[in-house]
């Protein structure tokens, strides 16, 4: 699927950008569906009111996010709910949806599982994948948040590092409304923590390694119009600034990891035993 001269890129870069990847009509009939979605959930009595933020981390200790790793759940984002109440309609409130929806909504599975996707994981060294977690990420206008420069291996760690994460723009993604940013080489970076599950399994920590920040000078815009496909390494340091556009910025995002890898069991994201990971 990727030529040498693509995963020559990978290796320098830790990242590839695919434009064109998706059909936008694919994109477009993703959105529908999750305002669908949306639209079937009363906030008022359906789950929780959890608001996602990485620059908080409050929802990290709830169990309506740590429970979330085998179904669907919606996460609002800060300031969409004042005094218990929504400030705007359901599709304008929410930060995202996950963490399984690959396995359990068949629009979304379909979306997910196509052999173009495999092969990349293939190409890119993945032995045996097995397809980790879901996100649709919303980046509301105007309240859409920032994603702090992190790495994905810091939050769902494997032994070797195997995770990568396949980001799909649903909307075009501009330095405006929020777009991805990412260190060129810096996957070649001492991953900095690890995001895991307490002792007990009440709640998570955050061990640090390395507390200086990420060179965040390095960090260059990954522009992207609806439909590209942006690949990211696990230890790859990247960021997103918020949204203070009037334009939403939808994206997709699937994580992967190899199943011949060890997956440890203080990882804050675990299933059920009946709900084992599956492949493409």
């Amino acid at each position: 699927m990727l030529t040498a001269e693509q995963l020559t890129d990978w290796e320098r870069d830790g990242f590839l950008v695919l434009p064109g990847f998706f059909d936008r009509a694919d994109c477009d009939e993703l959105k529908a569906h999750v305002e669908s979605m949306l639209a079937e959930i009363d906030p008022r009595t359906d789950g929780d009111q959890s608001v996602f933020s990485t620059t908080e981390q409050s929802h990290a200790q709830d169990d309506w996010f740590l429970g979330s790793g085998d179904t669907v759940r919606w996460f609002f984002e800060d300031g969409a709910i004042v005094d218990g109440k929504l400030t705007r309609p359901m599709s304008l409130a929410v930060n995202k949806l996950g963490h399984a929806m690959h396995d359990l909504d068949p629009v979304f599975d379909a979306f997910t599982r196509r052999p173009e996707m495999a092969a990349i994981a293939s190409d890119i060294g993945l032995a045996d994948p097995k397809l980790l977690q879901s996100m649709y990420i919303f980046k509301q206008p105007g309240i859409g948040g920032e994603v702090t420069c992190h790495t994905d291996h810091t939050f769902l760690w494997t032994e070797p590092q195997t995770v990568i994460g396949f980001w799909v723009a649903i909307e075009d993604a501009t330095v405006d409304n929020g777009c991805l940013w990412a260190i060129p080489g810096g996957h070649r970076i001492p991953v900095k923590s690890r995001f895991r599950l307490t002792e007990d399994g009440s709640g998570t920590t955050n061990d640090i390694f390395d507390d200086t920040p990420y060179p965040a000078d390095d960090l260059v815009p990954l522009e992207a119009e609806a439909g590209t496909l942006v690949v990211l390494h696990g230890t790859l340091p990247h960021w997103s600034a918020p949204n203070t556009s009037g334009v939403s910025r939808h994206a997709y995002t699937l994580h992967v990891i190899d199943g011949e890898a060890d997956y440890p069991a203080d990882n804050w994201l675990q299933r059920r035993p009946e709900m084992p990971l599956r492949g493409f």
